[in-house]
């Protein structure tokens, strides 16, 4: 089993033979000293040691499904700064600025600091490393495949929380709540482009004069489809999704893809038409509103052949492991770019487990069961959705997150 502190040693002679000399000093004195001369972490006994550890913050409902926060930005960024002992302390002390300021809670702000394809491909070491560059998963669609160098996550019910911090960590703000701000992710970072959304009752139809929806939403509509999702025995446990052994343990990968929603055609749809395609031809309203999971029958071919459509979570409920989720979703609804949509933020331990669970969405398998199914067409979410973007990240522990070397 490769280590830690021999990955790193691999990783600073490689960066050394490709001529980047100053990612080679960096990697080679974190093999000897990974934690350099920082002080230890102030918040470190309060904070999951995994960074994409949220659960325990989050609120829950009256049945235990967690409840995610309800505004969103994220920032794709490029890396401008050398691989140095100085731009490792400069992220670290950003993030602990940002600890420091506000509680780790949806009251405060839930974060992630995730490093992408570019970033391991300066070192020589994509093919190491857990992630790999986002490739074409359906023949419907013809995505962008985006390559960043890193991607930070942020999330709040308090929307001031979220623009407080863009101005501390990429702006001139030179305070963040009752906290210094010494050190910014700006000063080693360029934002390549910044994402917003939400999620929860209220807030798709506040947003209704978006591209792609009707003119109205029902005002209590948690996403733009109008249903609830997030149930617990459809997402993956965090134990699930973080990697368990290696130089990577402890981390995660991240899958980004951006969805944009064409749903004047749903909303145009009786209520039970769109219980098919997002749920199962056997699930009724009254079933959605009271149960707390969605315990599908492997009875898809059988719907299909029978009613000539088939649900988007019976679909995916096929690329199960021993009866449990392999993907962990922590997606919101966006209007960016004026479009309704959906960024969906997946994690999972190894991304081939969410191109399973794509694949198994794709549904092809089943349109030889009826004619009315098609590659979109009666097939699931398939109808109203489209795929513009995709990008991987490696998410890893807390105390490794600035500058991970494996």
């Amino acid at each position: 089993m490769s280590t830690r502190r021999g990955l790193l040693r691999r990783l600073a002679a490689l960066s050394g033979a490709a001529g980047l000399s100053g990612c080679s000093r960096f990697l080679a004195q974190r093999a000897e000293a990974p934690t350099a001369d920082l002080p230890p972490n102030p918040r470190a006994g309060t904070l999951p040691p995994a960074q994409h550890a949220w659960n325990d913050a989050l609120r829950t409902d009256s049945v235990g499904n967690h409840l995610l926060p309800r505004h969103y930005r994220l920032y794709m960024l490029g890396l401008d700064a050398e691989a140095s002992e100085e731009s490792a302390r400069t992220v670290e002390l950003a993030m602990r600025t940002l600890e420091a300021a506000h509680e780790f809670s949806p009251e405060g702000v839930l974060h992630m600091l995730g490093w992408g394809t570019r970033y391991f491909d300066r070192l020589g070491a994509l093919d190491a490393s857990p992630v790999r560059r986002p490739k074409v998963l359906s023949r419907t669609d013809d995505p962008e495949l985006l390559d960043y160098d890193a991607i930070l996550v942020v999330a709040s019910d308090v929307p001031s929380h979220l623009t407080a911090t863009e101005q501390a960590l990429f702006g001139n703000s030179d305070a963040l709540g009752d906290e210094p701000v010494d050190a910014r992710l700006g000063d080693v970072f360029t934002v390549e482009q910044r994402r917003t959304g939400f999620l929860g009752e209220g807030l798709p139809a506040e947003h209704a004069d978006a591209e792609g929806l009707p003119s109205e939403l029902p005002a209590d509509a948690p996403n733009f489809t109008g249903f609830r999702t997030g149930r617990k025995s459809t997402q993956a446990t965090e134990e699930r999704v973080t990697i368990q052994d290696g130089p990577y343990a402890g981390g995660t990968t991240m899958h980004l893809s951006h969805l944009v929603e064409s749903l004047d055609a749903w909303w145009g749809m009786a209520e039970s038409d769109r219980l098919d395609r997002l749920f199962s031809t056997d699930v009724t309203a009254e079933d959605v509103a009271e149960m707390d999971s969605l315990p599908f029958a492997n009875n898809v071919r059988e719907h299909a052949r029978e009613e000539g459509v088939i649900g988007h979570f019976e679909k995916a409920a096929r690329a199960r492991k021993n009866g449990k989720p392999l993907l962990l979703r922590r997606d919101f609804n966006t209007v960016d770019g004026g479009q309704a949509g959906v960024h969906f933020l997946s994690l999972q331990r190894r991304l081939s487990d969410f191109e399973e669970v794509r694949d198994a969405m794709n549904g092809w398998w089943v349109r030889e069961e009826h004619p009315e199914i098609e590659d979109r067409k009666n097939n699931g979410l398939l109808e109203f959705i489209r795929v513009v973007s995709r990008a991987n990240f490696y998410v890893p522990p807390r105390d490794e997150r600035a500058f991970p070397g494996g």
